[in-house]
C-alpha cells in the first residue's frame, strides 16, 4: 500500500509530496522544489529509501532543488513531459526572476508520457499528461489509494495559471475535464499549493470548471 507525506517548500509554499511503499519502504519525492534539509529530515525520520524524484513541471518552485537532490544523492529525475524542455533551460533565470537560490541545471533520466506507468515498490502509480499550466505537465494517479498528485492543474477552488509562456487556457480546462474526472469523484488530490480537495467537490462548486 502507498503512502503519502505533504511537505511546504520554499516561499511560495509548493506541496512537495513524500510517496512511499509501506511494503518495502522505497520512497519517491514528488516536486522537491527546495528546502532540501527538511525533504532529507522527513526521509530519515521514516527510515524511508529514496529511489527517484518524480516532478509534475518545471517551474522553479516544483523543480528548483531537483538538481542538486538529485546530484548529491545519487536519484535518477523522472518526468515531467518533453514539452517543459524550455522550463528546465530557463531554470537559472527562473531562479533570478523570482529570488530563489541558483537551481542547478538538471536533464531528466526519462520523459513521461500520456499512459506511462510508474513502479515504486510493489505499486504501481498512472501518469496522465494535463498540458495548460504548462505544455509538459503531467500528474501522477495512485488510484489504489485514490490519491492523484496534480501539481498546478488544480486547486481546492481554483485551478492553474495559464499566463506563463506555454500556458494555455481552454487546454488546462480540458486537461481537467477529460484526463481528471475519469478518475472519480471520489479521488482525493494533492495540489501543488494549498489544502486537497476530491474532484467530485471541484466539480461542483469550483468556480471554473462547475458542471463540466
Amino acid at each position: 500500500m502507498l503512502r503519502y507525506h505533504t511537505i511546504p517548500v520554499t516561499p511560495f509554499q509548493q506541496n512537495c509530496s513524500l510517496l512511499w511503499c509501506d511494503r518495502t519502504q522505497e520512497a519517491v519525492l514528488i516536486d522537491p522544489g527546495g528546502d532540501l534539509g527538511a525533504l532529507r529530515a522527513a526521509v530519515q525520520q521514516r527510515k524511508l529509501k529514496l529511489v527517484a524524484l518524480w516532478l509534475t513541471h518545471a517551474h522553479i518552485d516544483h523543480a528548483g532543488g531537483a538538481g542538486q537532490l538529485a546530484r548529491e544523492e545519487g536519484l535518477p529525475i523522472i518526468g515531467p513531459h518533453q514539452g517543459d524542455q524550455f522550463w528546465i533551460d530557463g531554470m537559472p533565470q527562473q531562479s533570478q526572476m523570482f529570488g530563489f537560490p541558483p537551481a542547478e541545471h538538471f536533464t531528466p533520466a526519462r520523459w513521461l508520457e500520456d499512459g506511462d506507468t510508474l513502479t515504486l515498490g510493489e505499486s504501481q502509480v498512472g501518469v496522465r499528461h494535463c498540458p495548460g499550466h504548462t505544455p509538459g505537465h503531467v500528474v501522477f494517479h495512485a488510484a489504489e489509494i485514490k490519491r492523484c498528485f496534480v501539481g498546478d492543474v488544480l486547486f481546492a477552488g481554483s485551478i492553474g495559471r495559464t499566463d506563463f509562456p506555454g500556458g494555455n487556457h481552454q487546454q488546462l480546462l480540458d486537461s481537467i475535464r477529460t484526463r481528471l474526472w475519469p478518475m472519480g469523484d471520489d479521488t482525493v488530490f494533492i495540489p501543488g499549493h494549498g489544502p486537497e480537495s476530491n474532484f467530485g467537490e471541484e466539480r461542483r462548486f469550483n468556480p471554473y470548471v462547475r458542471g463540466t
